[in-house]
């Protein structure tokens, strides 16, 4: 008799789908910024990287790089944008695992906001939200799930992160932007694993609603 043949993964399972080097490079680069940053130390980071070019699925690659942000920068210093009203609450993260999580109307996105979509959706609506920094840094990782992101026409969007099988980008505006010199700038960063993270510029909420009815 033959070697033994691996079992066939059950059909629309896309995490047991065979992964190429360029997706392994992807993920060795992610791991190797985390160790300059210090998140892990050069002995985990040898482990992981074993780990990685020992992968062969799109599975394989989520233990490795689930409690790692993609790309983890250098912050620039921060000015406070304006005072936030008394009834807005704020969120340090949005995670939604076989779910799905909301955040809209006023609230407050601090320096540092944590998304983590798996098998689920997040939503995070910063147009009527307040900045607690000049610059916001939020972290969007996404696997098998999907994280929208919508700003209006006055913020200042960089998207930096890594879609692997799926994509981390910035859609069509909807409005124009109105950007100046005292603009928030709102930085994305994180790994689409077989998922979406988009980043979209819209009007205010319910713009389309009042045009309906005339307002």
């Amino acid at each position: 008799m033959g070697g033994q043949i691996e079992p066939t993964p059950p059909p629309g399972d896309p995490s047991q789908l065979r992964i190429s080097d360029a997706d392994r490079n992807k993920v060795a680069e992610l791991l190797r910024d985390a160790a300059g940053e210090g998140r892990i130390d050069l002995d985990e980071l040898d482990e992981r990287l074993e780990a990685t070019y020992a992968a062969k699925t799109y599975g394989d690659l989520v233990p490795i790089t689930i409690d790692l942000p993609a790309h983890p920068g250098d912050q620039t210093p921060v000015v406070a944008r304006q005072t936030l009203p008394a009834t807005a609450g704020t969120f340090d993260s949005s995670i939604s695992i076989m779910g799905g999580v909301t955040r809209k109307g006023a609230w407050l996105v601090p320096e540092r906001h944590t998304a983590f979509a798996m098998m689920a959706g997040v939503d995070l609506d910063l147009r009527e939200a307040t900045f607690a920094a000049k610059e916001t840094t939020i972290y969007a990782n996404a696997i098998m799930g999907g994280i929208d992101i919508y700003v209006d026409a006055h913020t200042h969007v960089i998207v930096e992160g890594v879609g692997i099988m799926g994509a981390f980008d910035q859609g069509r505006d909807k409005v124009e932007p109105q950007l100046t010199a005292d603009s928030p700038v709102v930085r994305v960063k994180g790994i689409a694993l077989m998922a979406g993270v988009t980043v979209t510029r819209k009007g205010p909420p319910g713009q389309l609603r009042r045009k309906l009815l005339g307002h």
